[in-house]
């Protein structure tokens, strides 16, 4: 028995390795960075990485295929659930004012292995995002030209017939990244300028095509005769929503700028709702024009807006359009190149990454070791690979990182604020004796175990409620939940919400097709997990949360983050099995670095005291004493002058 207790020791530190949260710095405005950026300037950022070729390619093929005129709708929903993830993170972007963005935000709240993760995710879907927009970039021009380029590429450079590789290398892609990257390590400030005239460009192309759309608008193309507003039903506008929704994922780059901006408090939130608007306006505003100009199923699903201005006599405008689009792909590859740097910095500055990606130009004072680095990478992959089947990598790593933002958002909110610190026992003074007295403003102090028993029932309506507590009005029905420590049953409740939205999601979408349930099994499954979602949101409503504070904050937690992670979770499960498959085999490549490298650099590995006092928790049984229990189970022989602390903190929790 005896040998077998200090392998369960080992595995109880080794799970607590796994999960240990991020310590925050005292004074988080304290950078190495140039805080430089404005509200403007974040906000361009944002639209930047939202507003990009989709404008001009998405609207087009899933009005055509997928939705026909309600893709205006699908857009409504698909930014209204956007607006949920966004809201999460805005009040972490507010609250943690640090580069990382989501791998930040799970580090401080979730634990470390699961920030790993999302980084590692979050650092592929940069990546093919990039080399993705850059090869649509490459072929776009190539069009206006007749494919002048292609041609020239597969005459004297020659065609690849390989898996996965591209059909010809393309020189051009590898080419605008390649410049690109040396834009972004100029820094922060050269950057955003850069932004900002790609940016204004393309909401200057998107005004003119709103306004001649407009006027080129013919209502009859709405009308039963032309199909009618959603001839695909209510089944093709969820379908559209579900892919209208990656037009909105840029929104992070805002989050992960956080630590160059001047005042992140405000202007994190701010950029973040009025680019996410502005996002959405123009993707609506956009459908309807195009879906009014000409009939939607004659719309051409590769250059919707350019043809459709053709056939309706301006051809002159295509190369507006054009421009536009260009200069809107410019400002995606400037956001994904801004970003994935900047997340590469946070995880190796943590000691989870390699070291040397921590580096920051004095001059410039960006990480340029990671700009070179990964735009080289992301440049090779936009020459060589076959992006297409890859591209589905975007939703799985942005989904994910979605959801766990979302779930940080609750474990935080239900816990102690950091200034706070634990709970501490009722007669901590320096020198604890019963006969000093206890004034006005000080905590009291009670001369048994028993005394403190009897009183605390009184003193509870006088004692502010802590965080992750439960409330007050709810003790007389759920006693039984005030013996956990704060913030304990909300942890647990989130990990049950999660699991209950992924079952009831995976019987929602292959309940009917490939498990072929029948209807009493369905319904009963469908009924059992949505009992178990809901109670979890109940459990978590009935603790306190934190007071408002200083900075932004989402409404309606824990309620808006759970829609947001059921929506998720959905949308993760609609991807195909093979996108699953090679997710998987990024993840375990992930572990591997993670177990090789990351856990034992952590700097929250170093942090880590060599011994640590360890309070137990304790049973006092009818024929022992405290004392007794205490000592046995105490990890290493101390002294019991402590021991009227750890009853009375006992008592009170």
């Amino acid at each position: 028995m005896a040998g077998r207790l200090p392998r369960s020791a080992d595995l109880t530190r080794f799970c607590q390795k796994l999960n240990r949260v991020k310590t925050l710095e005292d004074d988080m405005m304290e950078t190495t960075f140039n805080r430089c950026l404005s509200t403007v300037d974040l906000t361009l950022l944002g639209i930047g990485g939202m507003v990009g070729s989709g404008l001009y390619v998405l609207t087009g093929t899933v009005a055509k295929e997928i939705a026909g005129p309600a893709v205006v709708v699908s857009f409504i929903i698909a930014g209204f659930a956007s607006l949920l993830a966004a809201l999460c993170y805005a009040e972490f972007g507010a609250r943690v004012p640090k580069t990382g963005s989501a791998y930040m935000f799970t580090y401080v709240s979730m634990g470390e292995i699961w920030a790993f993760l999302i980084g590692w995710n979050v650092l592929l879907e940069y990546m093919i995002g990039g080399a993705a927009v850059a090869r649509a970039w490459s072929a776009y021009l190539d069009s206006i030209f007749n494919h002048k380029i292609k041609n020239f590429t597969e005459t004297h450079v020659g065609t690849w017939q390989v898996p996965f590789l591209a059909h010809y290398p393309d020189f051009l892609a590898a080419g605008v990244l390649l410049i690109a990257t040396a834009f972004i390590s100029f820094g922060a400030k050269v950057s955003s300028w850069l932004n900002h005239v790609f940016s204004a460009i393309s909401l200057g192309v998107i005004l003119f095509i709103l306004v001649m759309g407009f006027i080129l608008a013919e209502p009859k193309n709405w009308s039963a005769q032309e199909g009618g507003f959603a001839p695909y039903g209510l089944s093709g506008i969820m379908a559209g929503t579900a892919t209208c929704f990656y037009a909105f994922v840029g929104f992070d780059v805002i989050a992960a700028s956080s630590e160059e901006a001047r005042n992140p408090q405000k202007a994190v939130p701010r950029a973040i709702a009025i680019s996410l608007g502005l996002a959405m306006g123009a993707y609506i505003l956009v459908s309807v024009v195009l879906t009014l100009m000409v009939p939607w199923h004659t719309l051409d699903p590769d250059s919707a807006l350019a043809d459709a201005f053709y056939r309706r006599g301006y051809s002159w405008a295509g190369f507006i359009v054009a421009a536009g689009s260009i200069c809107a792909m410019n400002t995606v590859l400037l956001s994904n190149l801004f970003s994935l740097p900047r997340i590469v910095y946070a995880m190796a500055e943590d000691g989870l990454f390699f070291q040397v990606f921590s580096r920051v130009h004095p001059r410039t004072q960006v990480p340029v070791i990671g700009i070179v680095v990964f735009g080289v990478l992301m440049a090779l992959m936009a020459l060589t690979f076959d992006l297409e089947a890859l591209v589905q990598f975007l939703s799985i790593g942005t989904l994910q990182a979605y959801t766990f933002v979302a779930a940080s958002i609750v474990v935080l909110r239900f816990q102690q604020e950091k200034a706070a610190g634990p709970p501490q026992p009722a007669g901590s003074q320096p020198s604890p004796g019963p006969s000093e007295g206890a004034g006005p403003s000080e905590l009291k102090e009670y001369e048994s175990f028993s005394d403190k028993l009897q009183l605390v029932g009184t003193d509870k309506a006088k004692v502010p409620r802590e965080p992750g507590q439960l409330k007050a009005a709810f003790e007389p029905y759920l006693e039984f939940l005030s013996d956990f420590y704060p913030g304990e049953v909300v942890t647990v409740a989130v990990v049950t919400l999660m699991v209950s939205a992924l079952c009831l999601c995976s019987i929602l979408v292959f309940g009917n097709t490939h498990l072929h349930l029948p209807t009493w099994s369905y319904s009963l499954l469908l009924l059992l997990f949505s009992l178990g979602f809901l109670l979890s949101l109940l459990l978590i409503w009935v603790h306190e949360q934190q007071q408002s504070t200083k900075t932004f904050q989402i409404p309606l937690v824990p309620l808006t983050p759970a829609l947001s992670i059921l929506l998720n979770i959905y949308l993760m499960l609609k991807l195909s099995y093979m996108t699953w498959l090679r997710f998987s085999v990024w993840l375990i490549l992930g572990l591997l670095v993670y177990f090789g490298y990351g856990i034992w650099h952590s700097k929250e590995n170093l942090r880590e005291p060599t011994s640590r006092n360890v309070s137990a928790r304790y049973v006092v049984f009818p024929s022992s004493s405290l004392e007794e229990t205490v000592q046995a189970v105490q990890p290493d022989p101390q002294p019991l002058t402590g021991l009227p602390d750890m009853a009375t903190e006992e008592a009170k929790r």
